[in-house]
């Protein structure tokens, strides 16, 4: 079966990092695990095609995946912080998640560019190679982990060039 990319971008968000905040284990008391309500904050409109739209359909999928325990309410650049703060609302435990680029970061780490798209940088195959076999993604664990994040890969938008 062929892959559609615009279905495959979408579903995966279309950007290049979401960061959590790593959530607390329950007790283990044999009880149900009670349902979490999360709050998933972006640096873009809800509905911004790609980028806005992939983050609800990451926030779905880990619906989805959780069996329906954890509820996610997305909400995008401004609606409940600026899209430049995104790290920190997410690193202050404002939100449990947040999507946007690591580029955005440069101000916390001089290295978080490096986790993303940026002009004449990785294509997608090589930052996916990069980061899932190359220790990549180790080393981006190792930089958020100052700041008690833990950044994962949800999309690629591809090589960017200074035009």
């Amino acid at each position: 079966m062929p892959i559609d990319r615009r279905h495959l971008l979408l579903g995966a968000g279309a950007a290049l990092a979401a960061c959590a905040k790593p959530a607390t284990p329950p007790a283990a008391s044999g009880v149900a695990k009670p349902e979490r309500a999360w709050k998933m904050v972006t640096a873009w409109p809800s509905d911004f095609p790609g980028l806005g739209t992939g983050a609800a359909a990451l926030a779905q999928s880990i619906v989805r995946a959780s069996g329906g325990r954890i509820a996610i309410t997305v909400h995008g650049g401004n609606e409940l912080v600026a899209p430049f703060e995104v790290f920190d609302a997410v690193a202050a435990g404002t939100a449990e998640l947040g999507h946007s680029a690591s580029y955005f970061w440069r101000g916390k780490s001089e290295a978080a560019p490096f986790f993303c798209t940026v002009p004449f940088g990785l294509n997608a195959q090589e930052m996916n190679a990069w980061l899932g076999a190359g220790g990549g993604l180790a080393l981006w664990r190792e930089l958020y982990a100052k700041s008690g994040l833990v950044p994962f890969a949800v999309g690629n938008t591809g090589v960017q060039t200074a035009g």
